[in-house]
């Protein structure tokens, strides 16, 4: 048996490449969208991808399923479990070569046998499945493919479908169904390997390893959540529910688009290199325009200090997907400030969270040219942290932290307002409104992200770069 993980690290979400090196056939779970780099793959090691498999309807990027029946007619294994208002519509009557799975079927690619588990909680229609290599003549699974179900350390979040989806009432009852879940987990060998969809950074659950793999036996004996679960159905549920992450924004429509089908992508974006002046004027628009430029130039004090005005400001970093999903409006068009050696980079990240018309580029040296020549520019002021304690003294701005509600529960400046950056839109109609807002984090990063947000939505902007360097102490001793 061939066995690959794929990683990504922006989106800290795995990919498997499972295949039988006897026949050459494989199959690939839970694949992304750009899907050239994973056929690439499989041919470098002899293979042809003949099927794929989905643990489930994802949240946190569009699916290359579809990219793979469409563009190679590829078999397609997904789950019929969780009611019809959770079912892959699109597979379902698009003509695909689909097979519909419910709870323990079976099916074979070569030597390899798969046996599909409904494991709802983290969604109603999730599927986990059991690995077992004949080839090597084996009789019982080595391993489990647990998708958001069974993470590292954690399980996956059963609150999306009602704080980023937004289906009412959803949260509690799947809690419920996630303890079942568990319940049947540990029901496993203790010897079986996990293999889960997301590792440390990603939004789908609180507390995620970073080591790639675990076991079920390792699970039952160091996991929080399970330990919770060993507690009793309730213990569970208020466990799991609480202290989870604000959902980016673009999570809703990753689920819609996932469920009726995203359109097919068949080829990357070419963006064309743009003078600054053309970026200019597209960066100019108004928040509800479908023009958006994107800065992503390392130094976010430079960015404060000079940008095109309307500019949103996203660094090239693991953050990459949540910031850009958080803050653009659904349909943006993009314009990027980049290196053009990142430019694919930047471009594949975008298009695996929907934004495909990514229209052009201008090189970070061709806009400081443009601002020493006299090229309008805006600036966000950057203050520390005794400036800002001295407007919001006075009242002339009031401070708004961006950080997750769990942090800023656990410790938070004096009359502060809480507005997670990543469900910032959400909030922008409830900030105060009389005077600057005073924005921080506690790296600077985020904070980089909110400020630049909320300046191109019009608001009076300070930007507090780097907290924990100014306030450690406190912060570390729990704070104000």
């Amino acid at each position: 048996m061939f066995f690959r993980q794929v990683f990504d690290d922006t989106l800290a979400q795995y990919a498997y490449l499972i295949g039988c090196q006897r026949t050459g056939d494989a199959i690939l779970f839970d694949p992304q969208r750009d899907i050239d780099r994973y056929a690439d793959l499989a041919a470098s090691e002899g293979l042809r991808v003949v099927a794929v498999a989905e643990t489930h309807i994802h949240a946190d990027f569009l699916s290359g399923a579809r990219e793979f029946a469409e563009r190679f007619g590829t078999r397609l294994y997904l789950s019929d479990e969780g009611g019809p208002d959770w079912r892959y519509e699109w597979a379902r009557d698009g003509g695909y070569d689909h097979v519909p799975l419910r709870d323990g079927a079976r099916f074979e690619i070569g030597d390899i046998d798969f046996r599909a588990l409904h494991t709802p909680g983290h969604t109603p229609e999730h599927m986990s499945f059991l690995v077992t290599d004949r080839g090597a003549g084996a009789d019982e699974p080595m391993g489990l493919l647990s998708g958001d179900f069974v993470f590292v350390g954690d399980l996956g979040r059963p609150d999306l479908l009602e704080t980023a989806a937004r289906v009412r009432g959803a949260m509690a009852p799947a809690a419920r169904r996630l303890f079942g879940s568990v319940r049947s987990f540990l029901d496993l060998p203790d010897y079986l390997q996990v293999w889960p969809a997301h590792g440390a950074g990603s939004s789908c659950g609180k507390a995620l390893g970073a080591v790639p793999e675990t076991t079920v036996g390792y699970e039952r004996r160091f996991s929080p959540a399970i330990a919770a679960a060993l507690r009793g159905e309730d213990a569970f549920v208020s466990h799991i529910l609480e202290g989870q992450p604000e959902p980016p924004m673009y999570f809703a429509r990753m689920k819609r688009d996932n469920r009726d089908g995203a359109r097919v992508l068949a080829s990357l974006p070419q963006p064309r290199r743009l003078a600054p002046e053309e970026a200019a004027s597209l960066a100019r628009a108004d928040s509800t325009a479908a023009e958006v430029v994107i800065d992503t130039r390392p130094d976010r004090s430079a960015f404060m200090a000079r940008h095109l005005p309307g500019s949103v400001y996203v660094p090239l970093t693991k953050s990459f997907c949540t910031a850009v999903g958080s803050v653009l409006p659904e349909g943006a068009a993009v314009t990027l400030v980049i290196d053009e050696r990142d430019l694919e980079w930047a471009v594949r990240r975008l298009v695996r969270i929907g934004f495909d018309d990514v229209k052009g580029f201008v090189e970070p040296e061709a806009l400081e040219r443009y601002f020493a020549e006299g090229g309008e520019a805006a600036a966000i002021p950057e203050i520390d942290l005794e400036a800002a304690s001295r407007l919001s003294t006075k009242g002339h701005g009031d401070v708004l932290d961006v950080r997750y509600a769990s942090e800023y529960a656990a410790s938070h400046l004096p009359g502060a307002v809480n507005a997670s950056y990543t469900r910032l839109p959400d909030y922008t109609d409830r900030l105060p409104s009389n005077g600057s807002l005073l924005v921080h984090c506690l790296s600077g990063a985020r904070a980089a992200v909110a400020a630049s947000y909320l300046a191109r939505e019009g608001r009076d902007v300070r930007y507090i770069n780097d907290l924990f360097t100014a306030y450690a102490g406190s912060l570390e001793t729990g704070g104000p």
